[in-house]
């Protein structure tokens, strides 16, 4: 005799329904789009009056998932998506200087040769980038600190280099990537089913920080120091706990962002430049990590 299963219910789900509803008679009723399952019609669910529904479905899909997964704590890495490998920094040099040749008054093709030379100094933060993921999948466990999953933007550059070295390393790492007005292709490193697109930029930087175990921001430009800022932000007004907030490049923040100057000029308290630290290395950068949550006695 077969066992009851009384966990199922008595309604039919909603796939079924969905079924259902297309095994009907082809009538002008039935074609009419006021006859669809609300949850079936997607021109109603793009309806300006259903944006809440919206924004609640792009903070459900990636948490249920992310549930699924068993994904409990991350480690969040920002940075410029400008900053690629070396081997390909060197070439976009040379195309530059190949161009500046070519039209050497060209005042565009100059500060295109400098932007390029400019990024070649600074491919080290896409090894150290990829290093420190790598650090963090491998040693994250072992280290007591559970399973920590890297997350990123998902797109190249820096969020690339984090992606590939937890990739490196053969562990699961996080993209959530958003729809912008030009074309942006998740890089090839992200767990295929821990990619997520986003159309809300709020809902996204939620998701990001929900289950931050620490924040590192390496060089970037608006939308690094917008997500800096932010997490800045909901630390010093204790809306969300603190955790370790690392910038990575001393030279690079002290050169684009003054903090003392905020102190001095009083529109910052000066216990908040401790909100963050510098760091330099990957390994740095890990050990500032297990000594938040592993402070020796």
């Amino acid at each position: 005799m077969k066992d009851l299963d009384i966990s199922e219910t008595v309604f039919p789900t909603a796939e079924e329904d969905a079924g259902a509803a297309k095994r009907v008679p082809d009538t002008p009723q039935t074609r009419s789009p006021s006859y669809r399952l609300a949850y079936a019609d997607k021109d109603f669910l793009l309806r300006e009056e259903l944006r809440p529904v919206r924004l609640q479905l792009e903070l459900l899909k990636p948490e249920l998932l992310q549930q699924e997964h068993g994904i409990e704590a991350t480690i969040v890495i920002f940075g410029s998506t400008r900053i690629p490998e070396a081997d390909k920094a060197a070439e976009d040099l040379r195309q530059a200087e190949e161009k500046l040749g070519q039209q050497p008054e060209d005042p565009e093709l100059i500060l295109a040769v400098r932007i390029a030379r400019s990024i070649v100094t600074k491919v080290r933060y896409y090894d150290e980038a990829r290093k420190l993921a790598n650090l963090i999948t491998r040693q994250s466990e072992d280290a007591g600190l559970g399973k920590m999953v890297v997350i990123t933007g998902g797109g190249p550059g820096i969020m690339e280099a984090a992606n590939r070295g937890a990739w490196d390393a053969g562990g699961e790492s996080i993209g959530l990537n958003i729809v912008l007005p030009r074309e942006q292709c998740p890089n090839r490193y992200i767990t295929p089913e821990l990619n997520f697109q986003f159309h809300y930029f709020a809902v996204r930087k939620m998701h990001f920080l929900m289950r931050a175990k620490a924040l590192i921001a390496f060089p970037g430009g608006f939308g690094t120091l917008d997500e800096l800022f932010e997490t800045l932000t909901l630390i010093q007004t204790r809306k969300v706990k603190t955790v370790p907030v690392l910038l990575f490049g001393k030279e690079y923040w002290q050169k684009v962002i003054n903090f003392e100057a905020l102190v001095s000029e009083g529109t910052i308290d000066p216990a908040d430049v401790r909100l963050f630290r510098y760091v330099e290395t990957a390994e740095q950068a890990w050990a500032a990590i297990t000594g938040f949550y592993q402070p020796t006695s």
